[in-house]
């Protein structure tokens, strides 16, 4: 439990150190968060105004001290508009998760299938494929790909459409509209996940107990489901735990990309207007999922190796 404590903790104070770190970065960018807001025509004693009612005028450690201890009630305060970032977040976090969530499923699903199948019958032809095609696809960026999906399925074929559109619900008025996204998404991270999952049942498979039960003339289909994965499960989780991580990033680019309606173009016009509130918000929302995901890998992990002495 004191272990648990420590980690919860530590976590916690990383990702406060991580919200510090960007009121400091926002805060640098060139611009003025006013001038932003009120437009070109201001006149000097609007903006001063303006920074007053914003809190600008204030130091930056006192401004993220008030804003922190509002976020540890459930307030993220308001943006440099007026708006609330607690119904701004409510309206544009839901078509993200949507988002991240499919590409996390499909990742999972082939990256443990392929992962699998090499694993077991990794030779000949089908190592000279997986092997270049995994490293192609963990290597280009998202928006490479999504760029690429857009040019032969939008552009060139013609079966679906590279721009979002959405209904009043916020949500994209089509589930082909869906695809391309998260495949721009998924792609990488299967690639880079398919090489995690071959890597970890091949060490698993050299333990004693796998070639006790290969000795034993069990399927190999038997010995990689049974004996060989349950000890592989630790490194793979901790692999897709990573990859929320990394499908939350990369959907605020994708997003940005297809005109999809969530956090993408919310922080995109945040970082325009310097909005350090609105984008630490955003930040912190990801890092919270981040760390419920983490700790539930934990969770498998530490099921996983129950036992084991």
């Amino acid at each position: 439990m004191i272990s648990v404590a420590r980690l919860i903790i530590r976590r916690i104070a990383l990702l406060i150190a991580l919200l510090a770190t960007v009121f400091v970065a926002i805060d640098l960018l060139p611009g003025n968060t006013a001038r932003a807001v009120l437009g070109r025509d201001a006149t000097p004693d609007r903006i001063v105004a303006k920074e007053h009612e914003l809190g600008l005028d204030r130091s930056l450690p006192v401004r993220f001290a008030d804003w922190i201890s509002g976020v540890a009630t459930g307030d993220f305060g308001r943006t440099a508009r007026g708006r609330s970032i607690n119904e701004l977040l409510a309206d544009k976090f839901p078509p993200t998760l949507l988002l991240g969530g499919l590409a996390l499923a499909l990742t999972v699903a082939v990256s443990l299938s392929l992962g699998m199948w090499w694993a077991a019958r990794g030779g000949g032809a089908l190592r000279g494929t997986l092997q270049p095609a995994s490293t192609v696809a963990a290597a280009v960026p998202e928006f490479v790909v999504a760029t690429l999906l857009i040019m032969v399925f939008s552009l060139a074929l013609g079966w679906l459409p590279a721009v979002t559109v959405t209904g009043r619900s916020g949500l994209p008025t089509s589930p082909d509209m869906l695809m391309l996204p998260v495949l721009a998404l998924a792609i990488p991270q299967t690639g880079w996940n398919t090489r995690v999952v071959r890597a970890a049942l091949l060490d698993a498979a050299r333990s004693p107990h796998v070639e006790s039960a290969l000795l034993e003339g069990l399927s190999t289909r038997t010995v990689l489901l049974r004996h060989t994965l349950p000890f592989a499960l630790p490194t793979i989780v901790a692999s897709f735990a990573t990859t929320v991580g990394v499908l939350l990033g990369g959907s605020l680019v994708v997003e940005t990309i297809f005109n999809y309606p969530g956090l993408g173009a919310l922080l995109a016009g945040s970082v325009a207007d310097r909005d350090t509130s609105l984008v630490a918000a955003v930040v912190a929302l990801s890092g919270v999922v981040i760390m419920i995901m983490l700790a539930a890998a934990d969770g498998i992990r530490g099921w996983s190796l129950r036992g084991r002495g």
